[in-house]
Parts: structure tokens; C-alpha cells; sequence
């Protein structure tokens, strides 16, 4: 166990370590295009400029904006894709022309900023190894003190180079998100939209789930109850001593199954591993009661809050059980990680035939508790498998990958 938390610490570090230079590379091609950009709309912000100043009247204005207001669009379209592509920013394109217009009026100077704050990269870099590849052209060196002394500056002005290239990407999110995001009412109006579907979803699904209970109770335990009565019947209203005594087995039999069933519905409705040994307990548990093989790589550094660990372990517990029902699979892997600060993502594969249907009933009403909490479930499952249901949960009490 030891040695297995090493390795994976160990490639947590590699991994973070190797983020940090893709990230970095991503940033300054996103800022070096978003110069690019900014170069473009300062011609068109120009002539916007002079058809107001041309044209005072606000009737007129309107009339004669709607062409820029049009290629604003267009232009705001591409600073999205250049934002979603190296900045990792989602933003709305419920926008309008004006919206899109004030944006490239804004945006234009953080894209020049950006622009210079790599310029001011590459003149550090210049003067910080001006040593090192002026020695290799040849150049005299006559005042080796200044030339060390630029050397520093330089490796300073790089310094700040990089905080600001941090600081450009913050500042074109904040931007992006300011301008053309949605405004208060509408971001709430939203958000209230979205509690209201996520507690219809959450009523829907524990009325599933109350109707699969009894549906368990009434063609497994009851069954068996009513089967148990008949026999002891049976045995009481019997003559014959071995007969009694058979249908007496038999009844015992069919307790032993009654109270079997009466167990498997209880743990399906609520584990109580769960909150006794915790998340890993159970979900070893379930897969060691798998008819399936279950490979799970538990790489959770702390227990998730109660509402969380529940919501992870049936999202679990109703993939393999998808899985065994409907996929022919012959081999399941669950994987439990906290990639992002605050996520907690579960991630179900299994080699089966594929072809599962999101709006069935089982994934559906995983789709709904998941909701419930901020999550997000997805299933990708084409012809031929494999089967991937994918939940991402809110937990603010687990960390990220572990970085040294």
C-alpha cells in the first residue's frame, strides 16, 4: 500500500510538473494571437470612431452601427475560440452586437498590453543570456562588470515578463467574463431556473426510486414471505412426521433467502459501510460483489463530506450495475480522482458492447442526483463499447493533485 501511494504521489508531481510548461506555452500563444487580434480591430475600432463623429444623431447612429455592430460579432467570435482554445475560458456566446462591440473596445488595449509584455519577455531573454551567446559570435567583451549588470536586468525584466503574462490571461477572463457574460438578473434568473429543474429532478428520482424499492419488496421478499407462510401451513396441517419435517426444511430454506433479499434491498438502499468504514470500504465492497471483475483505483487523499461520498458511491453502484445487466462486458475499471482543486471526478469504463442510453432510466436518475450537487454526470457509450459514465462532483474538502 505504501509503495502504491508512492508511485502515485510520485506521478502526481510528474504530471503537475508537466503542466506548468504546456500551460505556460498555451498562455503566451493565446496572448501572442490575441496581439495579432487586437492589431486587427484597432483599424476597424477607428472606423467605427469616425462614423460617430461623422454621424450625431442617435437615430442615424443606430442605423449605421448595425453593419459594425455585425462584424463585431464576428471578430468577439474569434477572441471566444481564442480564449475556450488557449486560455481554458468557457464564455457565453449569448451576447449581442453592442455587447460584442464594447468588448473589442475594451479588449483591443489588453491585447496590445499582452502584445508588450511578451516584446518586454524577449528583450529579457536577450539581455539575460547576452553573455552566453555573444561569447558564441564572437563579440569582445571590454566591460564585463555592464554587461553582467544588463545581464541581470535582463533576467529581471524576464521575470516580470512571465508574472505579466499571468497577469494579461486574469485580466482577459475578467474581462470576457465582465462584458460579455450575462448580466445580475440574468445570471440569476438562470441559476434559478437551474435549482428549479435540479428539485424537480431530485423528487423524480427518489419517486423512482421508492417505486423500485417496492418493486423489489413485492417480487423478492413478499414472494418469498408468502411462499414461507404456505409452507409452514403445510407442515402444520400435515400427518406424516417426515413430511412436517421436509416441509419444515424447506421453510427454513426459504427464510434464510427471504432474509437474503430483505439484506441485498436494504444495502441497495443505503449502505451502511458507507458511514461506518467510509467511500473505499464500500466501493470495495461492491466490487468485490460484482459478477464482473471490478479493477478500482481509489486516489482519494481524504473522505468526501457525506453528500458527496453518497452521490460517488451510486453512481458507482448503478454503472455496474448497468453494466452487468445490459453490456456483456468482461471487465469494469472505476477510478476515483480529485484532479482539480474542489472535483471530485468518478469515472466508470467498461469493454462491453456500448450503446447505452443516457435518458434510461438507471443513468437518468444518476443524472438527476448528480445534479442535485452542482455535478455533472456524461456517458459516452457508441456501438461497439466501450462504456464510459463520467461524474464530476463539487467537494470542497478535497484537494488536488499532490504536488510535492
Amino acid at each position: 500500500m505504501g509503495a502504491t501511494t508512492g508511485r502515485r504521489a510520485t506521478t502526481g508531481r510528474r504530471a503537475t510538473t508537466g503542466r506548468w510548461p504546456r500551460r505556460a506555452a498555451r498562455l503566451v500563444a493565446g496572448l501572442l494571437a490575441g496581439a495579432g487580434t487586437a492589431l486587427v480591430a484597432l483599424p476597424f475600432l477607428a472606423a467605427v470612431g469616425l462614423t460617430l463623429l461623422a454621424v450625431p444623431w442617435p437615430g442615424a447612429r443606430r442605423c449605421v452601427l448595425r453593419p459594425f455592430t455585425a462584424g463585431a460579432a464576428r471578430l468577439t467570435e474569434l477572441e471566444r475560440r481564442r480564449l475556450a482554445r488557449f486560455l481554458d475560458l468557457e464564455v457565453t456566446s449569448d451576447y449581442g452586437g453592442r455587447q460584442a462591440l464594447r468588448y473589442l473596445a475594451a479588449r483591443t488595449a489588453v491585447g496590445l498590453l499582452g502584445g508588450l509584455v511578451l516584446l518586454a519577455g524577449l528583450i529579457g531573454i536577450a539581455y539575460g543570456t547576452f553573455l552566453l551567446w555573444g561569447r558564441l559570435l564572437g563579440f569582445a567583451f571590454h566591460d564585463l562588470v555592464s554587461v553582467v549588470t544588463s545581464g541581470v536586468g535582463g533576467l529581471f525584466l524576464l521575470f516580470l515578463a512571465v508574472q505579466g503574462v499571468f497577469g494579461v490571461a486574469d485580466l482577459e477572463a475578467r474581462l470576457a467574463r465582465g462584458v460579455l457574460g450575462p448580466e445580475t438578473q440574468d445570471a440569476l434568473r438562470h441559476r434559478i431556473e437551474e435549482l428549479a429543474a435540479s428539485r424537480a429532478g431530485v423528487v423524480e428520482a427518489v419517486h423512482d426510486e421508492r417505486r423500485r424499492i417496492e418493486r423489489d419488496l413485492h417480487d423478492g421478499v413478499q414472494q418469498r414471505l408468502v411462499a414461507l407462510g404456505m409452507l409452514l401451513g403445510r407442515a402444520r396441517r400435515s400427518q406424516d412426521q417426515t413430511k412436517a419435517r421436509a416441509l419444515l426444511a424447506q421453510a427454513h430454506e426459504e427464510s434464510r433467502q427471504a432474509l437474503d433479499e430483505l439484506r441485498e434491498v436494504a444495502w441497495r438502499v443505503y449502505p451502511t459501510a458507507l458511514d461506518e468504514a467510509g467511500l473505499r470500504i464500500a466501493l470495495e465492497t461492491v466490487a468485490e460483489r460484482s459478477a464482473i471483475p471490478v479493477r478500482l483505483d481509489y486516489g482519494l487523499t481524504a473522505e468526501p463530506v457525506t453528500a458527496v461520498r453518497t452521490a460517488a458511491y451510486f453512481v458507482v453502484a448503478e454503472a455496474l450495475t448497468n453494466a452487468l445487466k445490459h453490456s456483456g462486458a468482461a471487465r469494469i475499471d472505476v477510478a476515483l480522482t480529485a484532479v482539480a482543486p474542489g472535483t471530485l471526478t468518478v469515472r466508470v469504463t467498461d469493454d462491453g458492447t456500448g450503446g447505452a442510453d443516457p435518458a434510461g432510466g438507471g443513468l437518468l436518475g444518476l443524472a438527476r442526483r448528480v445534479a442535485a450537487l452542482d455535478g455533472r454526470l456524461s456517458v459516452v457509450s457508441p456501438p461497439g463499447g466501450p462504456t464510459t459514465v463520467t461524474a464530476e462532483l463539487p467537494a470542497p474538502s478535497l484537494g488536488g493533485v499532490p504536488c510535492g
